[in-house]
């Protein structure tokens, strides 16, 4: 690769069930168990042998029958315990992808995250706090551009209402989210994490606000924030382009992962899968980015398109494939933390399940007031809830527990810096049966209402007024 953002080779446009999003069905609903079936892999690729020339592209049918099922075999098991593929390799994967090769992939991604984090799975408490958005994306609900967009912003006293909540319903985790608000300064988004975390001792903070200056980043960390997430998208320049207006480039969004980084945050990156023009190529450079770059943290969800958007009549992205995606992340990168994210809730009801059993260990339930819910529109056909915190608490738990796994009352950090907090004085809550170590809960603090009473609140007023919106017309090339 010419530096980690960037792969060396030309893009090659594919057709035929590789071809990534356009090779798909818009939805498979019911294809597979919930729980997968006992690998047959070498069987199915021996069917596959004798089709590839026609169905699975240049790289795979390269391979005379028979040889492919020692190639595919030879590439799981190098990337379960090497965890490294070259790009040509993550491409083969992608092409040969199977039923039964995603089961069989799916096994060995619960095994390596069950080495790491045991049982556990891990909740994030999500606040959508501003749908305010300078910026243009293409396939965004709350793009600068879209008219139909009822505007709001969640004042510090509502945020802090929503994350007590979350505290009294066992998360330790708050993710503040919100599109890039010229409103929104780093002044302010530091009273904010302030609160969080004076109110809430232990808790991390995450914020997902976008591509900010070094010295906000420094300046954010510095007031307490824990993580951050800032989705690259897709590795590949070319492809950035066709998903984002010209003013964003693909090399100042991955500029700013570096300077998270150097500002100590733990960073999150991540893809989206089946967006528009996305290739095999494409998917194997973000797989090897993510390689490289490391990510502790790594949101990985299916496009899906808003009616008010430039790619309003594309098709979704599917289930299948960004499940067999997490669980190449998962080997690719032991200790990461994967959500089953929102979005491919949007395409089945049941795929949460489904991307925990292909590797995820996070859910972030949405703890936003239920009437702005609607408004932090992003795609269509995203869930929504008037449950409260508690109620969510306990779906999720309930959910989780036939797939052998546990929600956890833990900030769910990266496994090491997890091991260390954990240290030698938890070894009595380890689970014998799978290793897991649960922390104790935290006690609980004050209530929020409590903490920030009226004018205590050591966040500055977040204006009422909006910015410009002025209309841009997305750019064919």
């Amino acid at each position: 690769m010419r530096g980690w953002w960037r792969p060396a080779h030309p893009v090659q446009q594919r057709t035929g069930p590789g071809a990534g999003r356009r090779a798909e069905p818009a939805r498979r609903r019911g294809q597979a168990a919930l729980l997968p079936r006992e690998p047959r892999h070498r069987e199915a690729v021996r069917r596959l042998d004798r089709r590839a020339a026609v169905a699975y592209g240049p790289r795979v049918a390269a391979h005379r029958p028979g040889e492919l099922a020692d190639l595919i075999a030879t590439l799981v098991a190098k990337l379960v315990s090497e965890h490294t593929l070259s790009l040509d390799e993550y491409a083969a994967l992608i092409d040969a992808r199977t039923s039964a090769l995603a089961d069989e992939l799916a096994g060995r991604a619960r095994e390596t995250c069950e080495a790491a984090y045991g049982d556990a799975v891990f909740a994030r408490g999500l606040i959508e706090f501003t749908n305010v958005c300078k910026n243009d994306c293409y396939y965004c609900g709350i793009r600068r551009s879209n008219r139909a967009c009822e505007r709001y912003r969640l004042a510090p006293e509502q945020i802090l209402a929503c994350a007590d909540a979350g505290w009294q319903a066992g998360f330790r985790t708050f993710v503040l989210q919100g599109g890039e608000d010229p409103a929104a300064t780093d002044e302010w988004l530091a009273g904010v994490v302030a609160d969080l975390k004076a109110a809430y001792p232990g808790c991390a903070v995450t914020l997902s606000v976008g591509e900010r200056s070094r010295e906000s980043y420094r300046h954010l960390r510095a007031a307490g924030a824990d993580r951050y997430l800032l989705r690259h998208e897709t590795a590949t320049a070319a492809h950035y382009r066709q998903l984002h207006p010209a003013a964003m480039t693909l090399q100042r969004r991955m500029a700013c992962l570096s300077d998270l980084r150097e500002a100590g945050f733990a960073v999150g990156a991540g893809f989206m899968v089946g967006s528009p023009f996305q290739t095999t190529e494409h998917l194997a450079a973000d797989l090897a980015f993510i390689q490289e770059f490391r990510p502790e943290m790594c949101g990985i969800g299916p496009f899906v398109p808003h009616r008010d958007t430039p790619f309003a009549a594309e098709a979704p992205g599917t289930v299948e494939l960004t499940c067999y995606l997490l669980s190449l992340v998962r080997l690719a990168h032991p200790t990461v933390l994967l959500p089953a994210t929102t979005a491919l809730e949007a395409l089945d009801p049941r795929s949460r399940e489904k991307g925990i059993l292909a590797g995820a260990n996070v859910v972030m339930p949405n703890l936003s007031p239920p009437e702005r819910q609607g408004d932090y529109a992003l795609y269509d056909g995203k869930p929504r809830s008037s449950a409260d915190a508690a109620r969510k608490w306990a779906d999720l738990a309930a959910r989780l527990e036939p797939l052998g796994r546990r929600l956890v009352e833990d900030r769910g950090d990266p496994a090491a810096a997890w091991a260390s907090v954990v240290g030698p004085a938890a070894a009595s809550v380890v689970s014998p049966a799978r290793g897991a170590v649960v922390l104790a809960a935290a006690s609980r603090p004050v209530s929020a209402a409590a903490a920030t009473a009226p004018g205590s609140s050591s966040a500055a007023s977040f204006p009422s007024t909006f910015p410009p919106v002025p209309s841009t017309k997305v750019n064919p090339s």
